[in-house]
């Protein structure tokens, strides 16, 4: 069985996406909804983490509020999928190994694909996106979220993968289908702050850090990858919109 964790911030938006889907599951799931509408988490990973400390099913699922999943069998599909894959840290719907983002998901309004590589199989990646990702109950168990690193909103996913990497386990981006409403944009200065924690923490294993807004050098100047990441996600961005 899977537990289902989600912060939420928007009733409406958690109402009309993630628990619109969940209410035509076939599959038996438990839900845990964290209410973060009065900002009582400062944290994602706080606020997951305390969301986990209930949870007991085999795997844990952690999304954002505006997923949504368009048919019945989507969580039988998931766990099947992970149960038959092998050496499973963490799994996800979307994310990236070098310079290739792996994903079958749509996200945005139109709808368009957010990964450049459509798969039809589990692959490996690097990394996931923070929108949707699972982690087997035994893994959580010995690895929770980092409060310290992650303590806003953001690469909260981006650093756990690091870790479990570290671990000998594997990230995995799953074949599943699914939207997710949001833009994807996600430059700040809180997700810069992070990066940098992020950085610090994890470039003796890495010289890259391959993210789904920007792929990240351990040792190069940061603020030269910002300019050079922004441009990049607005020339994207561009090219998108002509082929719509």
């Amino acid at each position: 069985m899977i537990s289902i964790i989600c912060v939420y911030n928007n009733k409406q938006t958690l109402e009309r996406f993630l628990l619109k889907s969940l209410q035509i599951q076939e599959n038996d799931f438990q839900l845990i909804l964290v209410d973060n509408t009065q900002n009582k988490f400062s944290s994602a990973a706080q606020a997951l983490n305390h969301g986990a400390s209930k949870a007991h099913g085999d795997y844990f699922m952690f999304a954002h509020q505006d997923m949504l999943f368009t048919y019945p069998q989507w969580l039988e599909e998931v766990e099947n999928t992970l149960k038959s894959s092998n050496n499973v840290g963490i799994a996800g719907v979307a994310g990236k190994i070098h310079r290739n983002q792996v994903s079958n998901m749509t996200h945005d309004e139109p709808p368009v694909l957010s990964g450049n590589n459509p798969i039809s199989k589990p692959q490996k990646v690097q990394t996931l996106d923070e929108c949707l990702f699972i982690i087997p109950q035994k893994v959580f168990k010995e690895h929770q979220f980092d409060e310290l690193t992650c303590d806003n909103w953001h690469l909260y996913a981006v650093d756990y993968c690091l870790t479990i990497l570290a671990d000998n386990l594997d990230v995995y981006v799953i074949p599943e289908y699914c939207y997710h409403h949001s833009t994807g944009y996600a430059f700040g200065d809180e997700y810069y702050s992070t990066l940098k924690k992020i950085i610090n923490k994890h470039k003796e294993n890495y010289n890259w850090i391959y993210t789904t807004n920007g792929n990240w050098h351990t040792y190069c100047p940061m603020v030269l990858q910002k300019i050079y990441n922004r441009l990049i996600y607005y020339f994207v961005k561009f090219r998108r919109s002509q082929n719509l």
